[in-house]
């Protein structure tokens, strides 16, 4: 859980982040001179008073009108009016959102009534929980705090700022999922029965979306969030295909961690404590995790004695696909997690088999262009980690064997990309016509370059020819 920070230190850390943003002090001045006031808002306090890193600033203007607002940053350089219909407007040379205050409405694409005379305390009572209803003066640099959000964030609860208010967007439960799994606070019992009772049916796919990413980037343990779906009673209704993991058993010798559901949330957690390339990698492996164990819901048996999910991977692509288009509006990405399911036993076997290159070579191929055995890695370490028992020791039966895959994996110059082929149409357009024809050959081509080892061009073009005088393509 991230620690308040005290005040002495906050405020010379709000001062050290605005001079990082240039014209911000003059803008702040400007806008004082004509009348208006100027609020840090948001995250931006909550996250400043966390002692927590923020480059999203949202500053609340009261006082002017749009037009003034816009008319004023036009003296500082070129404004985005991309925002303006919500009241919100953006300096391109600034990353900043400057708005005024406003009244949402619910609904897939929410309707705003901007008010630049709104109290304070208005405007503020209209955000979700008390943590995120204060504001900074940018000008006197004193905390306005009316619904002693300060108190919450100190003891770590989650509370609504204004129970009806809150009622108004069903989106806040899903910013309450992801604020319990970021911050680690607990919700009040109101909290839990307003988001028990909120009608879920209204909010859009892309909102959504944007709640998991944040929890599933920013989160030590994205599992509790999760875990709160459940307790209230909205899981089956959220992620129904996660929900059906409840109560799956598995082999306690493999997994005495308990049933899927419970192997998912811990596997869950130990992907967020892996180091990633960039943001996508994590939320593409984070992804991967949550729906890689999906397919034991209907493959799971009890045979000779013991629990056994034969065909789990290749039967979880089905499930992974329907789980992620709840909440995930890029195809290419939900193509990238279907692969990384269905192959992630892979590292495992390979290992445990003592694969050659060619094995390495195929499986690589296979993930490509989506994905590629780094990531393939990282989803098996993740599994391989989320199996404590209730003495909550780490299992180390299979550890060290994602290493050895990786070493393989780099050794045959296959861990990033798959290997290229050494043939192209242009190698062979002497003896095959460009078409279906050729691309059909190219392919088989490169899978026997793959499996015999064989770069040399004019053996591999040998093999066309072999291949052009066979049954497969000799015309009757």
């Amino acid at each position: 859980m991230n620690q308040l920070i005290s005040l002495g230190q906050w405020k010379p850390a709000l001062v050290e982040m605005l001079q990082e943003y240039p014209d911000l002090e003059d803008i702040i001045s400007a806008i004082h001179r004509v009348g208006g006031y100027a609020f840090l808002v948001g995250g931006a306090v909550r996250d400043l008073l966390l002692g927590i890193e923020t480059k999203d600033l949202d500053i609340e203007v009261h006082g002017l009108t749009v037009e003034q607002l816009a008319q004023l940053l036009e003296q500082f350089g070129r404004v985005n009016y991309v925002g303006k219909s919500y009241g919100v407007l953006r300096l391109e040379h600034l990353d900043i959102d400057w708005s005024i205050p406003r009244k949402d409405r619910s609904g897939r694409k929410p309707e705003v009534e901007i008010d630049p005379n709104m109290s304070i305390e208005e405007a503020f009572r209209r955000r979700d929980v008390t943590i995120n209803a204060m504001g900074i003066d940018l000008h006197t640099l004193k905390l306005v705090d009316p619904f002693d959000g300060m108190k919450d964030l100190k003891h770590g609860i989650l509370r609504p700022t204004d129970k009806k208010l809150f009622m108004e967007d069903p989106l806040r439960l899903f910013r309450v999922m992801q604020f319990i799994s970021r911050f680690e606070f607990t919700p009040t019992d109101e909290l839990d029965v307003i988001c028990k009772a909120m009608d879920l049916h209204e909010v859009s796919r892309e909102r959504i979306e944007q709640e998991f990413i944040k929890m599933l980037l920013r989160s030590e343990h994205p599992s509790l969030g999760i875990r709160w779906l459940h307790a209230i009673g909205r899981l089956q209704e959220v992620l129904p295909e996660l929900y059906d993991t409840l109560g799956i058993v598995q082999n306690p010798e493999w997994h005495p961690e308990g049933d899927v559901f419970e192997h998912t949330m811990q596997a869950l957690d130990a992907a967020a404590q892996l180091e990633y390339d960039s943001a996508e990698d994590r939320l593409t492996v984070m992804l991967a995790v949550l729906c890689h164990d999906l397919g034991k819901v209907s493959t799971t048996q009890y045979i000779d004695g013991k629990w056994r999910s034969i065909g789990h991977a290749e039967a979880g692509v089905v499930l992974a696909r329907s789980l992620l288009k709840r909440f995930v509006s890029k195809k290419k990405l939900i193509k990238t997690i279907e692969k990384l399911v269905q192959f992630h036993m892979e590292p495992v076997l390979f290992t445990a088999t003592k694969a050659g290159p060619g094995a390495y070579k195929r499986l690589a191929s296979k993930l490509a262009p989506h994905t590629h055995l780094a990531q393939l890695v990282k989803v098996s370490l993740a599994d391989k980690r989320g199996r404590r028992g209730a003495d909550k020791k780490m299992m180390t039966k299979l550890f060290g064997l994602e290493a050895e895959f990786e070493a393989n994996a780099k050794k045959y110059g296959v861990f990033y990309h798959p290997e290229p082929p050494a043939l192209c149409g242009e190698d062979i357009v002497d003896i095959v016509q460009p078409g279906p024809q050729m691309g059909e050959l190219l392919e088989r081509t490169y899978q026997w370059q793959i499996e015999h080892g064989v770069r040399d061009k004019e053996r591999l073009k040998k093999y066309v020819a072999e291949q052009l005088k066979s049954k497969r393509y000799v015309k009757e």
